[in-house]
């Protein structure tokens, strides 16, 4: 996913525990990329003069992206690839500037490659090909062990394997019986459906299945799920996660963090 395709969502609501496994011994994952590529139309005016990533939620001190490079160090991440587009010498220019936890390099799409292929084409910046890595967009606020979600893709001999968030649904619900009749009102209930939180682990051969240009999405995951090697990772119960896509978001999100929630890892 681009940075501009990411859902808009309240705090995930509370999920099944995943079952605790001994964790593997394996390579553990120690870089990321990050999709910061996308035109962030929605926040503006907010992304008339910056990336979305470098949206700063009002209270936090921090840009979207400073707190993510935080949070990805804090997990054992030490290489981040950033892949760019809208504003990206702005990006650059906040990086060379920014006291950074962890080395950061910047590619640049020339051309619209679609989500699949700026995937791939940022994946070719990392310094260990051989090796797993994450991958999040640009506009993601969260923080869980990640440790731990690379370990579940381990476990099941993964290839690729997506976050789930289960979000609030913006709008009150009804609840009625079966002859019609109201029976109460459901401020913001969770969703019945689990989304994709746009955060990933890839193992080393995912970049080769990707698209050169077009939708991952479409095509690379659809073929991993049939052959049972696609993953899904269910987000903790009380984990803070929201995708920052709107204004409304913004301010949502502002009140919840001065509330104290998604502020340390769980």
């Amino acid at each position: 996913m681009t940075a501009d395709s990411g859902p808009t969502a309240d705090l995930a609501s509370p999920s099944p525990r995943q079952p605790h496994h001994p964790r593997p011994t394996t390579t553990p994952v120690t870089q990321a990329v990050i999709l910061a590529g996308g035109q962030g139309s929605r926040l503006r005016p907010y992304t008339d003069d910056r990336p979305k990533p470098l949206v700063e939620i009002p209270g936090t001190g921090t840009p979207i992206l400073g707190h993510q490079l935080a949070w990805l160090a804090s997990e054992g991440v030490t290489d981040v690839v950033v892949s760019c587009g809208h504003l990206a010498s702005v990006l650059a220019e906040w990086l060379d500037k920014a006291d950074l936890p962890l080395s950061v390099r910047t590619v640049v799409e020339e051309e619209p490659l679609g989500r699949g292929g700026g995937l791939k084409y940022a994946a070719k910046a990392l310094p260990r090909p051989d090796e797993p890595w994450y991958a999040t967009n640009g506009d993601i606020w969260t923080r869980f062990s990640l440790r731990d979600m690379a370990a579940f893709h381990h476990e099941r001999d993964a290839v690729a394997t997506l976050a789930l968030a289960r979000p609030r649904i913006p709008w009150g619900a009804v609840e009625t019986d079966q002859f019609g009749n109201v029976l109460d009102f459901i401020e913001a209930p969770p969703s019945p459906f689990l989304i994709n939180a746009g955060l990933y682990v890839f193992s080393p051969e995912f970049a080769e299945l990707l698209p050169d240009v077009g939708d991952h999405e479409r095509t690379t995951f659809p073929q991993l799920a049939r052959s049972k090697r696609l993953a899904g990772y269910q987000l903790p119960q009380g984990v803070y996660w929201r995708a920052i896509d709107t204004a409304k978001d913004l301010t949502e999100a502002a009140k919840e963090l001065a509330a104290g929630a998604g502020r340390t890892p769980q």
